[in-house]
């Protein structure tokens, strides 16, 4: 067996062992004491864990167990729209509550496979969700009847199989006898490996009474230990490579920092070692962006000129929780090789060429900022750029991107949660610095157009948990129109988002990936303003609506202290020109649309344009 095969077991036995002591019996005897319902027993390990929120949509069998969440005093049902939006929800109030997990509850069948996209798009980007389905009674799973919801041919199993797919771990509740040790190994997973999760609990299981007496061990939340051996080694590795350097390093952090929970740990190693910090844009927020030695964000080939040269100059990049997709490093332009890369992951280590499996960075970290502490007074000396984007000088009214973003920026402030959609509003954001303490929203990665409606219901209910002063989105009049319809659920849970809505009639985005003139990217054209009326808000005093065309416009809204106090919620409609677009977006479409290929694949007549 080769010694990355036997590594790589090390690191799953360790991972095993951490599961085992989630498990660990109290001193209880499981024959005796206080009995629960199962239902009660999932409710009361979420509550826990911090959770106060349950997105999802009612249906006949997840009735009964719904009954165990409204009947709880410290978690609240937020009933959404559809089991998309839910997701998306629960997706976003696990991305603001950071170590936490998001759950959705949807029926079985048609509520759970409406879910799906939500859940898929939580696996790709590294998000803890929980998502319970309650299914047919363990008897009729059995008997296999045709009940409604099935497929009609007596598979009962295919939901289940699907949801494999696009989860960390699954379990379908079949006895009480193991249905506590279930429960907690999925939660256990979703928490410490960041991702996904599926349990399917059957009406009948869900009122079956077991011992309480687990819930007396907390969840181990924690990540698995690293074999101090080769821990060891490995940051004995690392500080060679940086005394080689002549102390020459950077340091490079990505969305998975955030996502297994070091954030921390990696402001404390830049404080107390000096080196120059950049950001990936799904690592944006990841570190504090007014902090002097933090440089900007790092997008291969697109990046600012500057911090392109900064970053692909160093000797040596210390990269923490990359996740290194097409739009998050410039169409894969990342100009950093592999011999001047250190990787630090959540359950890996990589070195330049050599990989050590189960070495997590989570532990890793607070050692090696000891390690690398006594190299501050060299690595101080390395010159940072500044991070700013000025207000561009233009002799016109017109909104134009280039002028939007950074003036939107000065009306940022810390403490704000701020959710850009995929698209024009996430490139056109991504190099504004933030306040301190500001928080980023975005779903670079799974980019499902629409999910930062249901994303800002559950990032401001986490917001407003943790103490955050508001909720800003942008977004397109494309985009919302997918999910349009939890800006219902934001006014009903008395939620005070400001939503900027860029209306450029259409799918800018997709114009300049292929068919700028096309009718696919064309949109109907609805009267936004009138939006947050329809949808239970009363204009003037629970909500308040603005349609906004000029620079002078804009700005007046934007220093007005009433607006931006966000006391009800508010829309902002943004007449826009709908060829324009980010500098940053329409480098990647150029980028994209050569990938694409779409030019090769049609005849040079009467196809159209692609940019």
């Amino acid at each position: 067996m080769s010694t990355a095969a036997v590594a790589q077991l090390q690191a799953d036995v360790n991972r095993l062992q951490h599961e085992l002591s989630t498990v660990k019996l109290g001193e209880q005897s499981p024959h005796h004491g206080e009995q629960v319902y199962v239902g009660e027993y999932l409710v009361e390990r979420l509550v826990q864990l911090g959770v106060t929120k349950m997105f999802g949509v009612p249906g006949d069998f997840n009735l009964g167990f719904l009954d165990f969440v409204e009947d709880h005093p410290k978690i609240d049902w937020v009933g959404n729209c559809n089991e998309l939006n839910a997701g998306y929800a629960a997706d976003g109030y696990a991305r603001v509550k950071e170590g936490g997990l998001g759950v959705v509850t949807t029926t079985f069948g048609v509520g759970e496979l409406s879910a799906t996209n939500a859940i898929a798009g939580a696996f790709s980007e590294h998000v803890p969700v929980l998502h319970i389905v309650g299914a047919p009674s363990t008897s009729q799973q059995k008997n296999k009847p045709m009940l409604h919801h099935t497929l009609g041919d007596g598979r009962y199993d295919a939901y289940y199989r699907a949801a494999q797919q696009f989860v960390i771990s699954a379990a379908s509740l079949e006895s009480k006898d193991t249905a506590a040790a279930e429960i907690d190994r999925v939660i256990t997973e979703c928490i410490v490996r960041a991702r996904p999760v599926y349990l399917m609990v059957p009406t009948d299981l869900a009122y079956e009474k077991i011992p309480s007496y687990r819930l007396k061990t907390p969840i181990n939340t924690e990540p698995p230990a690293n074999d101090p051996d080769v821990e060891a080694f490995a940051l004995d590795e690392i500080v060679k490579l940086i005394e080689q350097s002549k102390h020459e390093t950077i340091i490079l952090v990505d969305a998975c920092a955030v996502r297994h929970g070091v954030k921390k740990e990696v402001a404390e190693l830049v404080r107390r070692t000096g080196f120059p910090v950049y950001s990936a844009p799904m690592g944006k927020t990841s570190f504090d962006e007014q902090y002097e030695r933090y440089g900007g964000i790092y997008v291969g080939s697109i990046s600012h000129p500057e911090i392109k040269e900064k970053v692909e100059s160093a000797k040596l990049i210390l990269s923490i929780g990359a996740l290194k997709s097409d739009f998050n490093t410039g169409n894969f332009t990342y100009h950093i090789p592999i011999s001047r890369t250190i990787e630090l992951h959540s359950d890996s280590l990589s070195v330049q060429f050599a990989t050590f499996p189960g070495i997590g960075m989570k532990r890793l970290l607070p050692k090696l900022t000891a390690r690398l502490q006594p190299f501050e007074p060299a690595a101080a000396r390395i010159p940072v750029p500044k991070f700013e984007l000025p207000v561009p000088t233009e002799q016109n009214e017109i909104i134009s991107q280039a002028w939007l973003w950074p003036r939107v920026g000065q009306f940022f402030r810390p403490k704000d949660i701020i959710v850009a959609e995929t698209g024009t509003s996430s490139f056109g954001v991504m190099e504004v610095p933030f306040p301190t303490g500001a928080v980023f929203v975005s779903q670079i990665l799974w980019g499902s157009i629409g999910w930062t409606v249901g994303a800002t219901l559950g990032a401001a209910l986490a917001g407003v948990e943790l103490g955050y002063k508001r909720t800003i989105l942008f977004i397109g009049d494309g985009s919302i129109q997918l999910t349009v319809q939890e800006l219902s659920v934001m006014i009903r849970s008395g939620l005070k988002p400001i939503i900027f809505l860029l209306n450029n009639n259409g799918y800018t985005i997709e114009r300049y990936l292929h068919g700028m003139t096309r009718k696919y990217n064309d949109i109907a054209d609805w009267k936004w303003t009138k939006l947050l009326d329809t949808l239970g808000g009363e204009e003037g005093k629970t909500c308040q609506s603005y349609r906004v065309g000029t620079k002078s416009e804009l700005s007046k809204l934007l220093d007005d202290p009433a607006f931006a106090a966000a006391d009800k919620i508010q829309l902002v409609e943004l007449l826009m020109d709908p060829r324009d677009a980010p500098s940053a977006l329409k480098r990647q479409a150029e980028l994209s649309g050569k990938t694409n290929r779409y030019v090769a694949e049609l005849p040079d007549a009467g196809r159209g344009e692609a940019v």
